[in-house]
């Protein structure tokens, strides 16, 4: 399994503004270039997270972008549904798929692989990887 480059991008941007600390914004443009993703790819991506809570936008001269509640209460897990929705590591885990295979034993691999992967996104939160916050002219 691999997140989208768009789901990596999130991450990026969302561990980007939790580094500056509590509520600092910053420009999307100066996240793009700080965090070497391409502008226009940035602004859809922004867009998303802030439709799914986890980014509050301001327009204007003294607008930006921060983060909608405190690092330590963003997950990874949140992040990646956001933009690629939920994780699912075969059709045969989700309950409304049907499978073919009477006896398909591979079947409990699946569900324990995705649990565990679940889980381990769920208990990453962003403040876990603030080290020091980055300073940027105002």
């Amino acid at each position: 399994m691999q997140i989208t480059r768009q789901a990596d991008y999130a991450v990026r941007a969302i561990l980007y503004l939790a580094q500056l600390g509590p509520n600092k914004k910053a420009s999307t443009s100066q996240i793009a270039e700080e965090q070497e993703i391409p502008l226009s790819f940035l602004a859809k991506i922004i867009a998303q997270l802030s439709i799914a809570g986890l980014l509050q936008t301001m327009r204007g001269a003294r607008g930006g972008v921060t983060l909608a509640r405190p690092a330590e209460e963003i997950t990874l897990l949140e992040v990646v549904e956001a933009i690629d929705g939920p994780i699912i590591l075969n059709e045969c885990v989700n309950g409304s798929y049907p499978c073919p295979l009477d006896n398909c034993t591979m079947r409990d691999v699946w569900v324990s692989a995705q649990s565990d992967l679940v889980n381990r996104l769920q208990s990453t939160h962003f403040g876990q990887f603030i080290t020091a916050p980055i300073n940027i002219a105002s």
